[in-house]
């Protein structure tokens, strides 16, 4: 077993390598101040045949005996994750996943289980910093390592992971992920602060994950395995080149339509079309041929936008399409808004409960509750697509958060408007 330590936010941040999980591919045990995290890096063997994109999956495990709980209800054991342990697997996937090779197509699994925490000194972040340290030190393919910190603005001074008395006051909760060279990730509630001061403390964060990035690349030096030469996938070049001849010119034709509706119709067509046409010679290569047209329809965009400065349906890169809002469209709710942009619509209903009505969150931190509730949903038929209506996925529950952070500042105190909203 190998130990390293650093320094992070004034508390001790320890990385300890080859205690535990020794059969996964990378594997470290993040220690920050009380806090414990096992973070576990895995990899298939061989590629996921018939899946045309990279299947990475992220989990964090909360157990409730990392704050000496018993969970609550008639089974007593941990079951789907919470909320906030959904929320913090996408807090980890976002910064990772753009740094897999282009084409990698084994199943990669990233579990975070968080096995002690306190209060001051974020598990989220040590989970973080513990994903990137596991596939940096694994034989998996990674073009890391990231890091990310918490940065609090308090009394005009910046601070690096501010403890849970900090955070009470605390105008800025900023999170921020990022590589030694760039920033990659941003997630952030405020109350009213200016862009120059947002802006500093991204910069501020960014100089704190250049240190943790230098402390893996130590790490690795050590004790990092050898990688993995990636099985990548790659379309024919001979393919490609035939099915450019064929549809690229039509699909940068269709793809200037201006109605959207109009223009999707048309742009399946020529896939089919494509994809019918080749059928007889390539028979097996059906996902192949569909990855090219994607790539086609992909690279015209980006030619309009970046170099004749218009989008698909002619709009300048400035131009917001049509705005209308109505509200008082349902009769027997409390509230009601439908807000429209183009074809894009939001129906949103508020209710008004009594105080009694609070969430109560019985998580890893002491219990809490919440007076306002956003949830978000996002039905197949929103796309034109038709597909099963099952409870709320990790991008509604992602997508109903920001929402919520967004504008709780905003939301009066339970002691001005002892309510609960959702």
């Amino acid at each position: 077993m190998q130990s390293f330590e650093i320094d992070l936010g004034g508390r001790k941040l320890t990385v300890e390598h080859g205690k535990m999980a020794k059969q996964a591919n990378g594997a470290v045990l993040v220690r920050y101040g009380d806090t414990v995290v096992l973070v576990t890096a895995t990899a298939s063997k061989a590629p996921r045949e018939g899946v045309d994109f990279f299947p990475l999956t992220v989990d964090y495990e909360e157990k409730m005996y990392a704050a000496g709980k018993i969970p609550g209800g008639f089974i007593k054991r941990e079951g789907r994750p919470s909320s906030d342990a959904v929320l913090c697997a996408r807090l980890i996937d976002r910064p990772i996943r753009p740094l897999f090779p282009d084409g990698f197509r084994n199943d990669v699994q990233i579990v975070a289980t968080v096995l002690s925490v306190e209060q001051d000194n974020p598990p989220e972040i040590a989970a973080m910093f513990g994903a990137s340290c596991a596939l940096t030190v694994s034989d998996i393919p990674f073009m890391g390592p990231i890091a990310g910190v918490r940065v609090g603005y308090i009394n005009g001074e910046f601070v690096i992971n501010p403890t849970e008395e900090q955070r009470a006051d605390s105008d800025l909760n900023l999170t921020v992920a990022g590589s030694y060279d760039a920033v990659m990730m941003v997630e952030a509630g405020a109350n009213e602060l200016s862009e120059e001061i947002v802006l500093d403390a991204i910069l501020f964060g960014h100089a704190e994950i250049r240190r943790l990035v230098e402390f893996q690349q130590n790490i690795q030096q050590t004790c990092g395995k050898e990688k993995q030469i990636p099985s990548v996938f790659k379309v024919s070049e001979e393919l490609e080149e035939k099915v450019r001849s064929y549809a690229e010119a039509r699909l940068d034709t269709a793809t200037r339509n201006s109605d959207k509706l109009s223009r999707d119709a048309d742009i399946s067509a020529i896939k089919e079309e494509t994809i019918a046409h080749f059928a007889e010679e390539y028979p097996d290569a059906v996902k192949e041929i569909a990855q090219i047209l994607y790539h086609i329809e992909k690279g015209i965009v980006r030619h309009m936008i970046t170099h004749e400065k218009i989008r698909p349906d002619g709009r300048a890169l400035d131009e917001v399409r049509p705005v209308s809002c109505e509200v008082g469209i349902l009769p027997r709710v409390h509230g009601s808004g439908l807000f429209t942009r183009g074809q894009t619509q939001v129906l949103t209903v508020t209710t008004l409960g009594a105080i009694g009505d609070e969430q109560i969150i019985d998580g890893l931190g002491p219990e809490t509750t919440k007076h306002y509730l956003h949830h978000y949903n996002f039905p197949g038929y929103s796309v034109g697509e038709a597909r099963p209506m099952r409870s709320p996925g990790r991008r509604e529950i992602g997508h109903g958060a920001l929402a919520e952070r967004a504008l709780f500042p905003m939301i009066p105190s339970i002691e001005d408007f002892p309510y609960t909203i959702r």
